[in-house]
């Protein structure tokens, strides 16, 4: 069996991984664009706090699938994939605000062991765990975040599927339908065949898509996110915060603090950095973490999370198109829901069974609006 999977991010890449250690002939085909989502996602994995309830079922189902993944991806030689379970601090000022989330939090870990420990902390013992953070801010300790690089683990997924088979092609795709089923995928002159092609191309993907009749839309939020150095902090086991907002601080090893992220829907693929972008980013850490101040500003990353129209993921066969899967739309989310978006995916693909029912995310859903 023949499958082409025309994007490399982490959706792209785990349904590659997962479908070439199935013994499936794999082609990977990328144009490498400015401002890939993987590139600038901050990596925070802890669903728990999601309000709306179909994005609350893959995201949940994607962060309790970390271990598995790299539990696999070690038996393959990777082992530099930075994740790691350091906790998260959901904060505020508020004690009512977070007497809610803890009660949402705890009906969650009923069926979601996964949560880990939760309690409630004080100012000062949330201020032990993450020392710049505000003195009068109190927290709900949630001990089953975790924290991700979504480039070292998109590499990491790439070297996987190479060493068993896959193929990595770089070039503009446009993909051939023959009497309703897919024929394969054309780049630059050559021409490669296919019994399935799975659509993983983010912001990208109506460009795509389009030319096939299908108005499966897509829009670019153009994020902005700073990455900072910490003269001579240990960083490595600081948890993530989580304000009561839109933005989020998350911690890695060597010193490195990354502060996120503007939410900027109706961009376009603008790829600049821009002087409001990164006020608003630094306005916002600093006003939770007054002892970032110092930090050195070392990075400023650019990234197109690719949104649906309802703001719920896409997964699942297109209908119309025989052996067309698409796999998009995971926005804010991608990199807790990419590697398992990738392998439900792969098993779409093979027309496995699914341990999770996706009809709310089918790809050609009527949709209205856009809630995110």
């Amino acid at each position: 069996m023949k499958v082409i999977v025309v994007g490399s991010g982490i959706v792209g890449a785990s349904a590659a991984y997962h479908l070439v250690k199935k013994g499936v002939e794999v082609t990977v085909i990328d144009q490498d664009h400015e401002g890939q989502a993987t590139r600038a996602g901050a990596g925070i994995i802890c669903p728990w706090l999601e309000e709306q309830p179909e994005r609350y079922a893959l995201y949940k189902e994607g962060a309790c699938y970390y271990p598995s993944l790299v539990s696999m991806l070690k038996e393959d030689g990777e082992n530099n994939l930075s994740y790691a379970r350091v906790g998260a601090l959901a904060v505020s000022n508020h004690k009512e605000d977070l007497d809610k989330l803890e009660q949402k939090i705890e009906l969650r870990k009923m069926d979601c062991p996964e949560v880990g420990e939760l309690r409630r902390l004080s100012s000062e013992e949330a201020q032990k765990l993450f020392p710049p953070l505000r003195s009068n801010l109190e927290a709900v300790y949630i001990g089953g975040a975790a924290r991700v690089d979504g480039i070292l683990l998109r590499d990491a997924l790439k070297r996987g599927a190479e060493k068993h088979g896959a193929q990595f092609l770089s070039g503009e795709a446009s993909l051939e339908v023959k009497e309703g089923k897919m024929a394969g995928v054309h780049v630059d002159d050559e021409f490669f065949s296919a019994d399935v092609v799975l659509v993983a191309a983010g912001s990208w993907m109506s460009k795509l898509l389009s030319p096939l009749g299908l108005d499966i839309s897509v829009e670019p939020q153009r994020g902005q996110i700073v990455h900072m150095r910490m003269p001579e902090a240990d960083t490595s086991e600081w948890p993530v915060i989580i304000p009561q907002s839109s933005h989020y601080l998350v911690s890695f090893d060597k010193s490195r603090v990354v502060a996120g992220a503007t939410r900027e829907t109706g961009s376009g693929f603008d790829y600049r950095m821009t002087a409001g972008g990164v006020k608003e980013v630094l306005d916002e850490a600093l006003s939770v973490a007054p002892g970032l101040s110092d930090g050195t500003v070392e990075e400023i990353r650019i990234g197109f999370r690719p949104f649906g129209k309802d703001g719920l993921p896409l997964l699942g066969e297109v209908s119309s198109i025989k052996g067309l899967v698409i796999a998009n739309g995971l926005g804010s989310s991608g990199l807790t829901m990419g590697p398992y978006a990738g392998m439900i995916a792969a098993k779409v693909a093979l027309g496995e069974e699914l341990e999770i029912d996706i009809l709310a995310y089918d790809p050609m859903r009527p949709v209205t609006e856009n809630v995110y």
